[in-house]
């Protein structure tokens, strides 16, 4: 549906959307990163591209348009799409009328939970046996072989990426992390503090990528740009809303546990 939105748009007009303010949601207490937690991206072998969302800045055409809906639109790619145009009214557009398509899209997402499991997944372990040993000996952490730790939303739901965007979004202004849906722990990545293995024992240190876990809905509507005359405005039609969550990675980011026995 979305590829048939081209040629419409050429015959008819180009356009330039942006995103409206959000919606009032629950003021959220802000995560405290636990001291076990430490950042590893100076010492990563591998080079996780920033996942910052750039915030597009609309146009008069564009503000006059979004507020022309009581509907929010804070869709990063319904705004991408819709920012590369213009509408130019003529003349010979006295007493025209048109109403063009241009697909169901989801619009925007409430968030209504973040939390965080800062042990989401394994990406490490070292172990060290000082059961034959007289003296404490130490064991530091080393990622001997690499990790890829991926999240994904917690349901199927149509244009999945575009929510994805808008859940990144939100639940990393409300966390204060770096998220990614995934990230790498490269092979050879140390960390330098120390942790003692007494003797008779033996000590396992454990590393974990953390995630977020943001919970929320989706709302998805029928989106259309009506002309009439020298006037145009949106109009969203058959408005759903869905429940929807997404385990979302925290990027650079190492929980270590330390265990002898």
């Amino acid at each position: 549906m979305k590829k048939l939105l081209i040629p419409v748009l050429a015959i008819l007009l180009s356009l330039n959307f942006s995103l409206t303010g959000t919606a009032a949601e629950k003021p959220t207490k802000q995560i405290k990163v636990p001291d076990f937690v430490l950042n590893i991206s100076q010492e990563n072998t591998y080079p996780n591209p920033s996942q910052d969302m750039p915030t597009l800045q609309p146009s008069e055409l564009t503000k006059q348009l979004l507020k022309s809906t009581d509907v929010e639109i804070a869709n990063p790619e319904l705004v991408r799409l819709l920012n590369e145009s213009s509408i130019r009214h003529t003349k010979l557009s006295l007493g025209y009328g048109a109403e063009v398509y241009l697909g169901k899209w989801p619009l925007n997402y409430e968030s209504q939970e973040t939390s965080i499991n800062w042990e989401y997944r394994q990406a490490s372990v070292n172990q060290l046996d000082n059961r034959g040993g007289n003296k404490p000996a130490v064991i530091r952490y080393v990622q001997e072989e690499e990790s890829k730790v991926t999240g994904d939303l917690t349901v199927r739901v149509s244009s999945s990426e575009d929510v994805k965007k808008m859940m990144i979004i939100k639940a990393a202004q409300k966390s204060k992390l770096p998220l990614s849906f995934e990230t790498i722990v490269g092979k050879g990545t140390k960390k330098d503090q120390k942790y003692n293995v007494a003797p008779k024992k033996i000590g396992q240190l454990y590393g974990y990528v953390p995630a977020v876990n943001e919970k929320g809905k989706v709302t998805y509507g029928e989106v259309y740009l009506v002309l009439k005359g020298t006037e145009s405005h949106l109009k969203v039609k058959n408005i759903t809303q869905h429940g929807i969550g997404a385990w979302i990675p925290v990027q650079d980011h190492l929980a270590f546990k330390f265990h002898a026995q």
